[in-house]
């Protein structure tokens, strides 16, 4: 039997290993079978009896939530930041949030990196070409683009993931 006192309810699906060292560790899981945010209703729901709740940055953990559930004692935010979670609401009533810092400091400044590139060489518009069927070959003035290379590169926020972001820059010699 499964202790009381370690119910948990996940807000979305996760991927692997997701739930499993949770209950290896003796946890009742319930995790949202479905994957988008959960209706409040759903969250609200979900959140009875449990002392754990692990959601998203697209749920809103408020003073309602938190008097629903009154076990509750941690929200775990799968998120860098917090803005969804009332943490005022959640001090006053002994409820400790959590989030995840930098999981996403590397993955954000390649996706930036990703969009800079697909810009300046004009790759969606190549791969829209060769979808369609209206590619007819290689030229030499076909979707010419732009080299970024040596180029200046302005960053806003010198905060981590703009500091991941001049990281890569470097690569491109860029200033």
């Amino acid at each position: 039997m499964t202790d009381p006192a370690k119910r948990v309810y996940i807000s979305r699906p996760l991927p692997a290993p997701g739930s499993a060292p949770l209950e290896a560790a003796g946890f009742d899981v319930e995790q949202q079978p479905h994957d988008r945010p959960p209706t409040r209703d759903e969250l609200l729901a979900g959140v009875q009896g449990k002392q754990a709740l692990l959601c998203l940055l697209t749920e809103r953990i408020d003073g309602e939530l938190l008097d629903a559930a009154p076990t509750l004692r941690i929200v775990a935010n799968l998120a860098v930041g917090y803005d969804n979670v009332d943490v005022a609401a959640a001090h006053e009533r002994g409820v400790v949030v959590t989030n995840t810092p930098d999981v996403l400091t590397d993955a954000t400044a390649d996706l930036t990196w990703a969009l800079i590139l697909s810009a300046a060489r004009r790759v969606v518009e190549g791969d829209t070409l060769v979808r369609t069927g209206q590619w007819k070959g290689w030229s030499p003035t076909q979707l010419l683009g732009v080299s970024f290379t040596g180029k200046t590169l302005g960053i806003f926020g010198m905060g981590k993931i703009g500091a991941a972001v001049a990281r890569r820059a470097r690569g491109f010699r860029c200033r």
